[in-house]
């Protein structure tokens, strides 16, 4: 009878640390994207703005306009900037995720290696022990047609 692998619950923690590991980086990975598409939406958002106001400009703005204009965009840069700031921030918490991914994956890989290596020695065990059992059936065969 096979022994069952000694560190099968270590290789199941192993296994969970390393899907929870994938869904983390899944989750990194979508929040880096939100934060990607988010300033791309604000960038377009600016350059629309300023092509309207372009427009408008040509068909003649007081000086009112001119300052809410200035304001607006003053505000939407600050917005963009900042949106470039929490982009950096996304992608190092990816980067971070997936070095902690890897070495997750290492660990488990380790672990997978060992109840390989397991499931090999069991194999040749049972084996051997056939081959004895079957000699021995053989041997006692042979010594039971020379003894009649």
């Amino acid at each position: 009878m096979a022994r069952p692998f000694s560190l099968q619950t270590v290789l199941e923690l192993m296994q969970s640390r390393s899907d929870e590991a994938t869904q983390r980086l899944a989750r990194l990975i979508a929040a880096e994207r939100d934060a990607q598409n988010k300033l791309l939406m604000l960038q377009q958002y600016r350059d629309e703005y300023s092509i309207r106001f372009r427009q408008a400009a040509q068909d003649g703005l007081g000086q009112p306009e001119w300052r809410n204009y200035q304001e607006f965009m003053n505000r939407l840069d600050q917005a963009i900037d900042q949106q470039r700031q929490s982009v950096l921030v996304q992608q190092g918490c990816t980067a971070a995720g997936q070095t902690a991914w890897q070495q997750q994956r290492t660990r488990l890989k380790a672990f997978d290696a060992l109840a390989d290596r397991h499931r090999a020695s069991e194999v040749r065990s049972e084996l051997r022990q056939e081959q004895k059992a079957q000699d021995e059936f053989a041997t006692r065969a042979k010594d039971h047609e020379q003894g009649l």
